[in-house]
C-alpha cells in the first residue's frame, strides 16, 4: 500500500507538473512581442497620417495668408476713397503715401500731428497692413512682381499686392 500510494502521489504530481507548465507555456505564447512587421505597418500608417495633417494645415496657412491680404486689401482701398472724398478728388502722392495715410491733413493733403487744428482729416489708417506673403510693407510704383510689397497708382488710386504675379490680380 506505501508503495502503491507512494507512485499514485507522484504521478498526481507529475500530472500537476504538466498542466502548469502548459499554462505558463500558453501565457507566454499569449503575451509575445510585436513581430517587425506588424512594427512597421503601424509606422507606415501612423507616417501616412501625418502627411495628411501636416498638408492640411499648409493648405490652411495658404488659405490664411491669401484671406489676409484680400481684406487688407479692402481696408486702404476703402481708405483712399475716404481720402479722395476729403481732397477733391485727389488721391495721396507715391511719395507722400505712408504720411498722408497716417497723419491728419488738411484740405490741400499736407500733413500734421493728429489733433493739429486746421487739419480736420484722417488719419485714415494707424500703420499701413504688411502684404502677409511678404510679412512687410513696402509701398511701390513699380508694378514687377516682387519690386514692393504693395503697388500703388497715384494717379488712379489702385492698390495692389506685388509680391508674386498670382496676387497682382487681387
Amino acid at each position: 500500500m506505501t508503495h502503491a500510494g507512494y507512485q499514485d502521489r507522484t504521478s498526481r504530481w507529475s500530472n500537476w507538473d504538466n498542466e502548469v507548465m502548459d499554462k505558463t507555456s500558453s501565457i507566454t505564447r499569449r503575451y509575445r512581442a510585436f513581430t517587425l512587421v506588424e512594427v512597421l505597418i503601424v509606422v507606415v500608417i501612423l507616417s501616412i497620417l501625418a502627411t495628411l495633417v501636416i498638408l492640411q494645415f499648409a493648405s490652411a496657412d495658404s488659405q490664411t495668408r491669401k484671406n489676409s491680404t484680400k481684406m487688407n486689401l479692402f481696408r486702404i482701398r476703402s481708405q483712399l476713397e475716404l481720402y479722395k472724398q476729403h481732397h477733391n478728388s485727389g488721391y495721396p502722392s507715391l511719395a507722400n503715401f505712408v504720411d498722408q495715410l497716417l497723419e491728419s491733413t488738411d484740405d490741400l493733403g499736407n500733413m500734421a500731428p493728429a489733433g493739429t487744428p486746421g487739419f480736420r482729416y484722417g488719419p485714415y489708417l494707424l500703420s499701413i497692413p504688411a502684404n502677409p506673403f511678404t510679412r512687410s510693407a513696402v509701398i511701390g510704383g513699380d508694378f514687377t512682381a516682387g519690386s514692393s510689397d504693395w503697388y500703388y497708382n497715384e494717379n488712379t488710386g489702385e492698390i495692389r499686392a506685388n509680391d508674386d504675379v498670382a496676387h497682382q490680380s487681387w
